[in-house]
């Protein structure tokens, strides 16, 4: 069964030409031109029931265009969506009592008041009964280690705190999808690890479907089974994170550690024929650079482990970092250009919407 299905997905903004000195500002208020911009391009994927997928890409690749559309923010400009069997801008009433949404800099609570206070607000929001409430509520606070936080005033919490009761305050209905938008951004690591260890237990418990945007990929790494690239409102990348290396991986670095003095011409002459690259730290410490599917490990291995003495060999990976930087790594001043006028023009359409 699918929890999310997106078909061709697009979203276009009409965003106002601003022109320059006086008399543009004059020109502006009678004559005003406009550009079209698309966030989104055509998109389209399935989510399966229980799945936690990774949703990534830069600054203005179209992420969080896609999570507002996904949840009923946005009304898409083309394309279908149906999250739950519900159209998310149509079917509203119906369909956000089966979603839970983090947005991580922005807050569903109420500001001056007590946590259980927002709490008992959202319950009658969801139109949760008496008994699943607190049922739910004794759950999420004992995993959450919420007991001495519930009587203070939500601007009273330190940030790891908050988005503590935001995660509470998002799965008090018990959602089936819950998506989460940068939800450990600003945190320390300690709180960090808290609510992945979190997620992923009540994704294992509930079989609730999470899609996860961020910015942290240890994030990714630690709770996905599948991500979603985008770049420049695209698809680029749909799939494992293994998959992502090996499609994007530059290699490996093995860094040896020998019995006895080596030296770098040596090195080169046992892996002669081989695309490796041999740098030596000191006499006893050097490190080999093996090119992504031209050259296996073990045979680089195998022809400098039988022939010398080595008391220690370390592998590095490229790590999932790196890779998505690498791809990032052209176009980052278009993206951020694109992300300030999606900004602009999502503002505009919310206040429409609203």
């Amino acid at each position: 069964m699918q929890a999310i299905e997106v078909n061709n997905l697009r979203k276009e903004f009409k965003v106002q030409k601003s022109r320059s000195g006086l008399k543009g500002a004059v020109r502006d208020l009678f004559n005003r031109e406009y550009t079209q911009v698309r966030a989104v391009k055509d998109i389209s994927f399935q989510i399966p029931k229980g799945e936690i997928c990774g949703y990534i890409g830069e600054n203005g690749a179209g992420k969080s265009t896609t999570i507002k559309m996904l949840t009923g923010i946005l009304v898409p400009t083309a394309g279908e969506i149906r999250v739950n069997g519900y159209i998310p801008f149509q079917d509203r009433e119906k369909f956000v009592k089966g979603i839970g949404v983090v947005f991580g800099q922005r807050s569903q609570l109420w500001w001056d008041i007590g946590v259980i206070e927002s709490f008992q607000l959202l319950k009658k929001v969801y139109r949760v009964s008496e008994a699943d409430f607190k049922q739910r509520l004794d759950e999420l606070v004992e995993r959450l280690q919420l007991s001495e936080l519930l009587s203070r005033p939500v601007r009273k919490l330190s940030l790891g705190q908050r988005m503590r009761c935001e995660l509470a305050a998002s799965l008090l209905h018990n959602p089936q999808i819950v998506f989460l938008d940068e939800p450990t951004i600003g945190l320390d690591i300690v709180v960090k690890t808290e609510i992945r260890e979190f997620l992923k237990q009540m994704n294992q418990r509930y079989e609730t479907t999470i899609l996860l945007t961020t910015h942290d990929l240890q994030d990714i790494e630690a709770l996905c089974s599948r991500v979603i690239m985008l770049d420049d409102g695209r698809i680029i990348y749909d799939g494992g994170l293994e998959e992502l290396k090996a499609k994007w991986g530059k290699g490996k670095e093995v860094i040896l550690q020998f019995a006895e003095a080596v030296s770098l011409d040596r090195l080169q002459k046992l892996t002669e024929g081989l695309e490796v690259a041999w740098s030596v730290d000191n006499e006893l410490t050097a490190r080999v650079w093996i090119p992504q599917q031209k050259v296996n490990v073990s045979e680089v291995l195998s022809r400098v482990v039988g022939v010398m003495g080595i008391e220690d060999i370390k592998i590095v990976e490229t790590n999932t970092d790196d890779i998505v930087r690498e791809i990032y790594k052209s176009g980052s001043a278009e993206a951020k250009a694109m992300h300030a006028l999606n900004e602009k023009a999502e503002q505009e359409e919310v206040k429409v919407h609203a």
